[in-house]
């Protein structure tokens, strides 16, 4: 199966070996970050650092000033852990080494978007704001987001892109300061805590029957026995509907489901526009519509009729739960990489690589995809490179 590894442009730019190391994996590809969220990124092999900390989202290319110029959300520029531009820089040097370069944009993932723009961050039904998730059915969001697809996704010399985040993001952020677990939120407390009341949100329940305020209470009278006792962690769309009720439940969700729908929509339609004809666009998705995070939740066939392809987390067993939805609605040509993180230390398995892709294949993947080729030890690199040699 052809195979990609993703990589920070900072893993590239200044080492004058990682482009061949990448390529000496076995991979054909890399899905090299454009637009991404802030981070602390071990580097463990660049001569100059060992440690890149990007201090907020940003792009990681110089924008365009005329594409941004009047509008009040724009893109921030990358500080001194990509200056100029980093992406095209490390683009071209991974072409050099052989390999096809396909951009890797972050979208609806952003704290400082949502620190000096709060109107346009989620706000659960106990009032509190996400900084770090734009709610998507706000109207200056969406321009935003789709202008940012269009410009970070179509970098010279890429041949496709991969859009993350293209969905509804939530409570689960991944930072590396939460403290959030003292309580046990499973499926159906964390969907209740990224249900966004913003003034815009709260006009689309109401599009859907509902009383705002009615169902903001309704959220939290739902939750109470959950921080009683301690934590749900129950799984799946029934335990949903559980604590907040069937009817309910799918009202928000239908809200929810538009909105993901037309972003996404907008976002595939506008690259699709400023690309050539044959340039390849993936969404990382899950199968869950109600889901949140890097991996939006998405109905299988509507997504599959919009991109290209998907993106789909694989590491852990998660195969079996991800593909065969996809499998079962994809079009001959449809792309279903199979996500691995091949970074031990992060839960990942590079010694049993080869078994799972030959499984993930098996369940209709077509393509790996191979989390993170900078992140990695050099054993972890090594297994992957015996997994993927013929």
């Amino acid at each position: 199966m052809r195979a990609s590894a993703f990589v920070y442009p900072w893993d590239v730019v200044g080492d004058p070996d990682a482009a061949a190391r990448i390529a000496d994996l076995g991979v054909q590809q890399v899905t090299l970050a454009s637009a991404y969220h802030t981070t602390r990124a071990l580097t463990p092999r660049h001569p100059a650092h060992r440690l890149v900390t990007a201090e907020y989202a940003a792009v990681l290319y110089p924008p365009d000033p005329s594409r941004w110029a009047g509008r009040d959300l724009a893109p921030y520029e990358a500080g001194d852990w990509a200056p100029g531009d980093a992406y095209g820089e490390a683009s071209r040097a991974l072409e050099a080494a052989g390999l096809d370069v396909h951009s890797w944009v972050v979208l609806a993932h952003s704290s400082r978007l949502g620190a000096e723009h709060p109107g346009t961050s989620v706000v659960n039904a106990y009032g509190d704001r996400y900084p770090w998730a734009p709610c998507i059915a706000r109207p200056e969001v969406r321009a935003y987001l789709v202008e940012l697809a269009a410009e970070a996704a179509v970098r010279p010399g890429a041949r496709g892109t991969e859009l993350e985040s293209c969905g509804w993001y939530g409570m689960a952020h991944l930072h590396a300061h939460d403290k959030t677990a003292g309580v046990a939120l499973g499926d159906a407390a964390q969907y209740l805590m990224s249900l966004c009341f913003c003034a815009v949100c709260r006009d689309g329940y109401g599009e859907q029957g509902l009383d705002p305020d009615e169902t903001a209470a309704a959220v939290r009278r739902a939750l109470e026995p959950v921080w009683a006792s301690g934590g749900s962690p129950d799984a799946g769309w029934p335990a949903v509907e559980k604590l907040l009720g069937a009817g309910l439940a799918a009202a928000t969700l239908a809200w929810r489901t538009r909105a993901a729908r037309t972003l996404q929509e907008a976002a595939v339609a506008a690259v699709r526009a400023a690309a050539h004809p044959a340039f390849r666009i993936l969404l990382h998705a899950d199968p869950a519509p109600y889901r949140t995070g890097a991996n939006a939740g998405v109905d299988p066939a509507h997504i599959l009729s919009v991109a290209d392809g998907v993106v789909l987390p694989c590491t852990g067993g998660g195969a079996e739960t991800v593909l065969p939805p996809f499998a079962a609605h994809a079009r001959v040509d449809a792309v279903l990489a199979a996500n691995f993180t091949v970074v031990t230390g992060m839960g990942g398995s590079p010694s049993t690589l080869a078994a799972d892709a030959a499984h993930a294949r098996e369940l209709g993947a077509t393509e790996l995809r191979l989390y993170h080729a900078g992140l990695a030890s050099g054993p972890d690199l090594a297994a992957v490179r015996a997994a993927l040699s013929p």
